[in-house]
């Protein structure tokens, strides 16, 4: 499912494996045993086999139900709250809306005013349902956006069917968002208290707006699953996910302060942002970790292409590369041939594709000395991108311990919302 090489990391850039299997394998213990720094938090471990039955039946039943009566679906939320299930939507549905399924749009993620002013008037003749994400319900950028959605679908649809047009993803017990949801008798699901937003797209947060999006959840759980059975070993030598984690910390203390993550597909744009945020706010701390940066090829090779093949040597890559399409095309023959293509017509564009991706490794690894880890697989599948999510988030938990941080929280967030408090007057700050 998950191929992890090294063929285009120079000799002198690669990890020896053997020198680290004793700490491997004691970090892999400290995750498994929850003794580790932020072990509260890891609930996404066990999350995949344990998760409630019930729940997921009602999300799919709610799901089927807004699909019959909406067209649109906003998700409301911020950060983990909506990056993993936009992921998923966009790489396993690409850019449109499949068939049978619904739109799904993204507000509470910003205080832009054009944009959310655009999505509203977007939104505002359409048959459109809302999905509110918040443990705590007074997200500002959230709380905003759910405050304006909420009045404009009482309006259109009155107080109770605006009740049957809203869920709420929150906390079991407490919080804003929680006791609104109780208040107004909207149907809530629970953000279970020991997983982060970032590790979060596996439960609720995530599940039910993929499932509004018309996949399959529970084929989706069945791959971070396969993934949670695959990478408990704890044997550096056969486990790719700590190898990947390994080599990462590796490249970091020889001082590649950047890591790209490189796709060959457009459909994994939103898969790199959700990506940056688990790496970033997991290990960005106490001074420490590596800059996450994206480029999605064969496009940024016209722009920054040239900085990774010649600029300073601050970036190593992860390219992610999918062997089989679920669609292609064919280029055709033209009889003038202006434009010189003709040596591939009949071609298909996954075979040029790869011919780049082939061509682009070789590039930047040999003449510019850029060490490229690659991540393969062989087709995205809604298995295959929940294995994948796990692969991350295992090797994400395994690259924080090594490098000495807690890979759980976030204290660096919360300075600009006390700025920001303060400046808009809010009572305590």
């Amino acid at each position: 499912m998950i191929k992890v090489g090294f063929d285009y990391v120079n000799k002198d850039q690669m990890v020896n494996f053997d020198e680290y299997e004793a700490k491997v394998r004691e970090i892999n213990d400290v995750i498994h045993n929850k003794t580790g720094a932020g072990s509260d938090f890891l609930g996404w471990l066990d999350y995949p086999v344990n998760y409630d039955k019930e729940e997921i039946e009602r999300i799919i039943k709610k799901a089927d139900e807004f699909k019959k009566n909406y067209d649109i679906l906003v998700v409301c939320g911020i950060g983990g709250s909506y990056l993993g299930a936009r992921a998923a939507i966009e790489a396993l549905n690409g850019g449109y809306k499949k068939e049978g399924a619904m739109e799904v749009l993204y507000l509470g993620n910003s205080l832009d005013p054009n944009y959310i002013h655009e999505t509203l008037n977007y939104i505002k003749d359409k048959k459109f349902a809302v999905c509110c994400i918040s443990k705590s319900g007074t997200t500002t950028e959230t709380s905003v956006s759910f405050r304006i959605l909420k009045e404009m679908l009482e309006e259109k649809l009155g107080k109770e069917g605006a009740k049957d047009a809203i869920v709420c993803v929150t906390d079991k017990e407490k919080g804003a968002l929680k006791k609104l949801a109780t208040i107004e008798g909207y149907e809530t699901y629970i953000l279970p208290d020991d997983i982060g937003g970032r590790y979060s797209v596996m439960t609720p947060v995530g599940l039910f707006p993929i499932a509004c999006a018309g996949i399959d959840i529970k084929e989706l759980l069945s791959g971070l699953a396969k993934a949670r059975e695959d990478f408990a070993n704890p044997d550096i030598h056969t486990n790719p996910c700590y190898q990947y984690a390994l080599e990462r910390n590796h490249l970091y203390n020889l001082g590649y302060k950047v890591e790209m993550l490189a796709s060959y597909e457009m459909r994994l744009r939103s898969l790199n942002e959700w990506w940056k945020q688990l790496f970033d706010e997991s290990e960005g701390k106490d001074g420490k970790a590596v800059l996450t940066a994206s480029v999605t090829f064969t496009t940024d090779l016209h722009s920054l292409g040239q900085f990774i093949q010649e600029g300073s040597k601050i970036l190593y890559e992860t390219v992610i590369y999918i062997e089989e399409p679920d669609n292609d095309v064919v280029v055709p023959s033209d009889k003038d041939d202006l434009d010189g293509l003709n040596y591939l017509a009949g071609k298909k564009l996954s075979y040029i594709n790869h011919k780049a991706y082939e061509g682009t490794l070789k590039a930047h690894s040999e003449s510019g000395n850029v060490p490229n880890i690659t991540i393969t697989l062989d087709k995205m599948s809604t298995f295959n991108l929940g294995y994948l999510f796990f692969f991350f988030m295992k090797a994400c938990a395994m690259s924080a311990y090594l490098l000495g941080v807690n890979p759980f929280n976030q204290p660096g967030v919360e300075i600009y919302k006390k700025n920001m408090f303060h400046l808009l007057g809010k009572k305590g700050y």
